[in-house]
């Protein structure tokens, strides 16, 4: 008599598969012929539609319950080859419902008990993970679609906010986008100076060019105008036509006399950056090329956003926004005209002279106003930024000054052009 026959068959069994009757997954164990010899309670409860598979090869069960031909095949190719086999995932329908197992095999072998050979495995249900993996997936395909809206929505406003800032002065534009809010009824009175200027005979030069060519000079004019402006700190408050209008002071200072220094450099650095473009600007069709006249006045205004709801305008109102228009309307050509306020703030670092003591319209006392020649420090003068060359072998303009990296690539371009036609004018020399 062998020990086997010593033991009760079907405890063993159970012993030997983990349990087997109280298994959580659907097990079953078969021949080494996959002939089903047994399945535990679950998998009658996972599969009520088989009934009885006792005796039923087990590929065709897999075929009864809905399991593609290529799994099956991958299932018994997976014992022959291997002895054993995992199909993570199986998806059937049970009873109307969509469900995902995973089927686990392997083959069992025992030289003691030659009952426990054969094939066993066991159906673990993966319908609730496979749920919860679809809900996470779907929540980071969600987040995917939202990540790609944001960067959408981003980029957009963006673009909008480089669009507005084409449209506000930088010192606007950072106090809007800093405070995260524009603040509508705050006003403030402050000491500031107000710099006004215009193109001598503008409305001569705008009927006799094309439409397209005025736009192209007026848009080269303001560009640089606007560039000299932000350098030296100041606010542009509009452009009204060919007039500009910019002051000092707010929304930032750097104290009244600085203020008005930088108000009066600008001025000078306009005039000059307009003699360095006249011969670009009479070669693009304006004889003569353009000329100047500038008002600067300094006082107490009052300043804020002022308009409607439907829009807002930044601005300076009083007194000397007044008088620096009337002052620029007085200026020579090419000349720059301050008022007796502005001078004492400056006295002594910038050289003037006595032009005129006027009443302008508006006013009801007499004004003295002064000529600005230039800066008395010579190192001041020395230190100015300037976009034109005159040397010995060639006069050079640059007429865009908005992007000066743009120019130096430029120049780079001609300076190999020329090294080309003088490496050219040498071989043929040879």
């Amino acid at each position: 008599m062998e020990i086997k026959d010593y033991f009760k068959q079907d405890a063993i069994l159970d012993i030997s598969f983990f349990n087997f009757s109280n298994a959580i997954t659907a097990a079953y164990f078969a021949s080494i012929d996959l002939e089903v010899l047994r399945v535990n309670n679950n998998f009658k409860s996972f599969f009520p539609v088989l009934g009885n598979v006792t005796k039923v090869l087990f590929p065709s069960v897999l075929e009864q319950l809905g399991v593609p031909d290529a799994q099956i095949d991958e299932f018994q190719s997976g014992l022959n080859t291997n002895g054993r086999v995992l199909i993570p995932r199986i998806e059937l329908t049970i009873a109307g419902e969509e469900k995902v197992y995973s089927l686990l095999s392997a083959v069992t072998q025992n030289a003691d008990f030659s009952f426990l050979n054969g094939v066993q495995g066991q159906f673990v249900d993966r319908t609730a993970e496979n749920k919860l993996r679809a809900e996470k997936e779907g929540l980071l395909d969600q987040k995917l679609r939202d990540q790609e809206i944001i960067e959408e929505k981003s980029m957009r406003l963006e673009n909008i906010a480089n669009r507005l800032a084409k449209y506000l002065s930088p010192q606007v534009y950072k106090s809007i986008f800093t405070s995260g809010e524009v603040e509508t009824t705050s006003h403030k009175r402050k000491n500031l100076t107000v710099f006004f200027s215009d193109i001598v005979n503008f409305t001569d030069l705008s009927d006799t060019l094309e439409p397209e060519k005025l736009a192209q000079i007026i848009n080269n004019y303001l560009s640089e105008m606007t560039t000299i402006a932000l350098e030296c700190g100041g606010t542009i408050d509009k452009f009204i036509g060919d007039a500009i209008m910019v002051f000092f002071g707010d929304p930032e200072s750097l104290g009244e006399e600085q203020d008005a220094l930088n108000c009066i450099e600008m001025a000078l650095r306009m005039r000059a950056r307009v003699n360095e473009l006249r011969e670009y600007w009479i070669r693009s069709g304006v004889k003569g090329g353009l000329d100047i006249r500038v008002g600067i006045a300094t006082g107490f205004c009052t300043v804020g956003n002022f308009g409607s709801s439907q829009r807002m305008d930044y601005t300076a109102l009083g007194g000397p926004v007044n008088l620096s228009a009337r002052l620029e309307g007085k200026a020579p050509k090419n000349e720059i005209l301050i008022s007796d306020d502005t001078l004492n703030l400056v006295k002594g670092k910038v050289d003037t002279e006595y032009f005129d003591e006027i009443t302008p319209k508006g006013f009801s006392r007499s004004i003295r106003v002064h000529l600005v020649k230039d800066f008395s420090s010579k190192q001041h003068k020395e230190n100015r930024r300037t976009y034109s060359h005159r040397g010995k072998h060639i006069d050079m303009d640059v007429f865009d000054a908005s992007d000066i990296r743009a120019a130096l690539e430029e120049l780079k371009t001609v300076s190999t052009k020329f090294e080309e036609l003088l490496s050219k004018e040498d071989i043929e020399k040879q």
